[in-house]
């Protein structure tokens, strides 16, 4: 019995430590992030500026007038929902560095953002 635990040790820890990697890689991202969001036609407006937040890769607003989530992966692989009354929007990109970009679209709009982080 002494060997069957400790084999289902190894086998936790073996599993676990990928796990606490990955964990740890995500918070790369963390912090406050400024995101301009542009829109493709004119007739969806001019654009907008949303503060998020990334706490160990998850996504969410730093603002009481939007809502934000999403996940960060650990290669700054990031998708964001952000939502206000009944619009919503999702997006896709990459971050890296300080920096981001990437393309959303929502029921009737698209476009493109960049993050910076403050």
């Amino acid at each position: 019995m002494n060997g069957f635990r400790r084999g289902l040790f190894v086998n936790i820890i073996a599993i676990a430590f990928p796990l606490a990697q990955a964990d740890a890689a995500g918070s790369t991202f963390d912090g406050t992030w400024n995101v301009r969001i542009s829109s493709s036609s004119e007739t969806c407006g001019n654009g907008a500026t949303v503060a998020i937040g990334i706490s160990n890769g998850q996504i969410a607003s730093s603002s009481a007038a939007v809502t934000a989530s999403g996940r960060v992966a650990e290669a700054g692989n990031i998708n964001v929902t952000l939502s206000t009354g009944i619009k919503r929007a999702v997006g896709f990109g990459r971050l890296s560095g300080t920096s981001g970009s990437g393309t959303w679209r929502g029921a009737m709009c698209t476009g493109t953002w960049t993050a910076e982080r403050m």
